[in-house]
């Protein structure tokens, strides 16, 4: 196994060089570790995995009810909605069927609601029903007033996103897949394969896939092509405290607009309620600072789907950015004379279709030449469990008795143990820093802020795996 973060790159050439390591480009990395005959190196310029857009969305695994009929991201989102759900109950990542409520709020939106039950029949999906407001209030008893009625669809679920691309990535690492950290792609070069300049020196390739989310026009740039240009949307969102999840059942949703899903009310696996996104385009792919304007512009209309969400306390507020392209679809294409295939446009269903997208491509790349070779299933990963719906490890009065460690919590608003903060230390992907600590462990997400808990969780960082206070 492979993890690197510093010193030159090895000497080699990698059959497959996979340029960012998101969701889709570890989902990817995974997909061709089914692969044994490939040598494959996946990498990225942070220091973690899911660094980047992956790390900061609304954490929800779409049926794909609402995507564009007939494009290539309505079936991906489509079969990624059902690979991802069977992978996440074999690899413990947390996810809870929910179901979502597109709430109407005039005349309007309420005739919508039948084109958007048709449209998602278009789209495979016919479990849709439409609500009057007795059956809407029924189901969402907090829910502001004046609301005339809803599209219930009952498939849409939470999921953890931290844990999904960690998952993606342990499990192709553990296959022989070669993760390189803190690698910038400065520059690259077809010439009978690809030459990548990167910050950790020359990195060569037999293929090359751009997964590179925000940056993929840039990487496209580099081999000749001007596609498509991304423009950062950011997404500004507010987390609201435990407290506040008794007040929702349901993702709450309001009828999608050009600009996207719009802002929600949704519980998360953790057992938060988001309030959010913004959809601000901007000129900056790093402007990702939360506004004054912004988070008011969310509790305006917080106000009016969920009031009594306005009176909780805010844990955390976060934003994200979108790789928006102008285009309605993925801009996802092969250029079998470099080699090369782009992986671009991924927006905020990148999640869901994650291993779709991984097996299209997979495709592609067969298509440009590259012999696959055969199938060998990797070895399964079981992922430490961060939701509420199943109990803590330090619930678990088994796992305490064989281990006590687990029944010693550091962060307390999350009840995390130091096991589960040394486990994820001696992890095949281990984080180097409280944030990448926090992602895989939720020490330090809660009501606190590490306030109380920071110095100790901190402390164990710095000591390492098999460290003891």
């Amino acid at each position: 196994m492979t993890v690197s973060r510093e010193g030159p790159l090895p000497d080699r050439t990698y059959d497959v060089v996979i340029v960012g390591a998101g969701v889709v480009g570890c989902a990817l990395a995974r997909e061709l570790a089914r692969r044994p005959r490939l040598s494959v190196a996946l990498v990225d310029a942070q220091d973690d995995v899911g660094q980047g857009t992956s790390k900061a969305n609304t954490a929800i695994l779409h049926t794909g009810f609402d995507a564009a009929p007939g494009t290539l991201e309505a079936r991906l989102v489509r079969e990624g909605y059902h690979r991802l759900g069977a992978y996440a109950a074999e690899t413990g990542i947390p996810v809870e069927r929910v179901g979502a409520l597109l709430v109407a709020w005039d005349e309007e939106q309420l005739a919508a609601l039948p084109r958007l039950a048709e449209k998602a029949g278009r789209n495979g999906y016919r479990e849709t029903a439409v609500l009057g407001p007795g059956d809407l209030y029924a189901r969402e008893p907090r829910l502001g007033p004046g609301a005339l009625g809803a599209l219930h669809v009952p498939g849409e679920s939470i999921v953890c996103p931290w844990t999904t691309t960690l998952a993606y990535a342990t499990q192709a690492v553990r296959a022989g897949v070669d993760l390189h950290l803190n690698t910038a792609v400065r520059q690259a070069a077809w010439e009978d394969g690809h030459r990548l300049t990167t910050s950790r020196g020359p990195l060569r390739a037999r293929r090359l896939v751009n997964a590179a989310g925000l940056h993929a026009d840039t990487v496209d740039r580099l081999l000749g092509h001007e596609d498509f240009t991304v423009t950062p949307r950011r997404g500004q969102l507010l987390v609201y405290d435990k407290l506040a999840r008794p007040l929702v059942r349901h993702i709450l949703l309001p009828v999608p607009t050009a600009l996207g899903k719009g802002v929600l009310v949704a519980p998360t696996v953790h057992g938060n309620v988001l309030l959010g996104p913004t959809a601000e385009d901007l000129d900056d792919k790093r402007a990702t600072g939360s506004t004054a304007e912004g988070l008011a512009g969310l509790r305006d209309k917080g106000r009016r789907i969920l009031p009594a969400l306005l009176d909780e306390e805010v844990t955390a507020v976060y934003a994200g950015l979108r790789a928006a392209t102008g285009q309605e679809d993925y801009r996802i294409a092969a250029h079998p004379e470099q080699g090369y295939v782009t992986v671009g446009g991924i927006r905020s269903t990148g999640l869901t279709a994650s291993m779709a997208i991984a097996a299209h491509v997979t495709g592609l790349l067969a298509g440009t030449g590259l012999d696959l070779g055969p199938v060998r299933e990797p070895a399964p990963v079981t992922m430490p469990h961060l939701g509420e719906a199943l109990p803590r490890p330090c619930q678990r009065p088994g796992l305490i008795a064989a281990d006590p460690e687990y029944g010693i919590l550091v962060c307390h608003c999350e009840r995390v143990s130091r096991a589960e903060i040394r486990d994820a230390l001696a992890a095949t992907i281990p984080p180097r820093t409280l944030a990448g600590l926090r992602r895989r462990t939720r020490a330090g997400a809660g009501r606190c802020q590490g306030f109380f808990c920071g110095a100790a969780v901190r402390d164990l960082l710095e000591r390492g795996p098999g460290s003891r206070p």
